[in-house]
C-alpha cells in the first residue's frame, strides 16, 4: 500500500511541476487583393412575375432547424464577415437563419419558373418570436429573367 501512495505522490509531483510550453513566431504580411474585370454584358429578357416561400425555426436565437436543404448560391445579404459574439470573436462565420431562408426561398422562385435569375426581388419576412424560439416566414417575389445572350 505504501509503494501506490508514493508511486501516486512521485506521479502528482511529476505532473504539477511538468507544464506544456507553445512558442508563437509572428510574421508581418500584407493582404492580398486582387481585382477581377470583366467586359462581358448578358442580355436579359424579363418576363412574368414569379414567387417562392421557405420557413425554418431557430432555437436560441442560433441553431436553425426543420428549413431546406437547397439555397441560391450568391444570395448574400448584409456586410458579410464575422460580427461579434462568441463564434464571430473567433473569426468564424456565424451562420444567420434569416439569410439562410431568403437564400432557399430565392432558389425555389428560380427553380419553379425555369428562370435564370430574379428581377428586382423583394423579400417578405415575418418573424414569430418566443423568446427562446423563432419561427421565419420568406416570401420573395419578382419578375422572371432569362439569359438571352453574353457578349
Amino acid at each position: 500500500m505504501k509503494k501506490l501512495w508514493m508511486s501516486a505522490a512521485i506521479a502528482t509531483l511529476i505532473a504539477t511541476t511538468s507544464g506544456c510550453v507553445s512558442y508563437n513566431m509572428s510574421q508581418p504580411s500584407a493582404p492580398l487583393e486582387g481585382v477581377v474585370k470583366s467586359d462581358l454584358k448578358a442580355d436579359v429578357k424579363v418576363g412574368e412575375s414569379i414567387s417562392g416561400q421557405s420557413s425554418t425555426n431557430i432555437l436560441f436565437n442560433f441553431f436553425a432547424f426543420g428549413g431546406d436543404t437547397q439555397f441560391a448560391d450568391g444570395v448574400v445579404y448584409g456586410a458579410g464577415g464575422s460580427g461579434g459574439g462568441a463564434l464571430g470573436g473567433l473569426g468564424l462565420p456565424i451562420p444567420d437563419p434569416v439569410a439562410q431562408a431568403k437564400a432557399a426561398a430565392a432558389y425555389k422562385a428560380v427553380k419553379s419558373s425555369g428562370a435564370d435569375l430574379i428581377v428586382a426581388p423583394r423579400y417578405e419576412v415575418n418573424i414569430k418570436d418566443y423568446f427562446i424560439f423563432k419561427k421565419v416566414d420568406v416570401k420573395v417575389t419578382g419578375n422572371k429573367g432569362s439569359i438571352s445572350s453574353i457578349r
